[in-house]
């Protein structure tokens, strides 16, 4: 996966630009930033922070960031932005965090690269001190198990978006854009039942429509939203 992601790189950065991509500025970025500054955390964690997008943001909020990712290209991208940030190369199943040390830790939109699910909860949730949250935003299930990773444009009537073997967990190969990589889809349940197991409390749940963009875009995206967001609370009772 960390392969992938270094020979995807150079794309990844080109596709995210200044600004970063659709589902990032039009989707997702408010309602984060929204759940961040009502959680006020002083300390974050963002596991699979690519080249340090969020991470710039929440620092340019007054709050302490740690971003880790196991493509070094990615990380390098991330230091060269913001020098003074502490970004490290790791995957999050073998991630060396202190436990407990974090307000918050961060996964956007990075759950689905992590091909070992169980191993990389246990490290993040050791990761949060008690009373902490964990923020996710991840690609719908559904949008994992299209068949075709997207709208099929039939000849004849509506787009269609095909969805086939929902509840098979699988590796997906995933390209667009010179970006060639492995992602992971799992049905909702598997997500639900894992952070569960950990003995997190749901405290949000939210399918955020997009807000702005290009018309056609975003009236396409609104009829199949592809991204989900939760919040999870760590319990100051549970054992750490």
């Amino acid at each position: 996966m960390a392969a992938d992601w270094d020979r995807s790189a150079d794309a990844w950065i080109d596709i995210q630009g200044e600004t970063g991509d659709f589902g990032r500025v039009h989707v997702l970025d408010a309602p984060m930033l929204g759940l961040v500054e009502a959680l006020a955390p002083a300390q974050v964690l963002d596991v699979g922070c690519g080249e340090g997008r969020f991470c710039r943001m929440l620092a340019a909020r007054g709050i302490g960031t740690t971003g880790i990712d196991p493509a070094g290209r990615l990380i390098a991208q991330a230091q060269a932005l913001h020098a003074d940030g502490d970004y490290r190369i790791a995957a999050a199943e073998t991630m060396d965090v202190e436990p407990g040390a974090h307000d918050m830790v961060v996964c956007y939109l990075s759950l689905i690269d992590m091909p070992d699910l169980d191993a990389a909860l246990a490290r993040i949730v050791a990761a949060i001190r008690p009373g902490g949250d964990l923020l996710i935003a991840n690609l719908t299930a559904f949008n994992t198990a299209a068949v075709h990773q997207g709208w099929d444009k039939r000849l004849i009537g509506e787009p269609r978006f095909p969805i086939d073997h929902y509840l098979e967990e699988r590796p997906v190969r995933v390209a667009w854009r010179g970006v060639d990589i492995q992602n992971h889809h799992r049905p909702l349940k598997r997500y639900m039942q894992a952070l569960l197991g950990h003995g997190l409390v749901l405290t949000h749940f939210d399918e955020p429509p997009a807000t702005g963009g290009p018309d056609g875009k975003r009236d396409r995206y609104n009829r199949v939203p592809n991204f989900h967001l939760m919040v999870w609370n760590k319990p100051v009772s549970r054992l750490s």
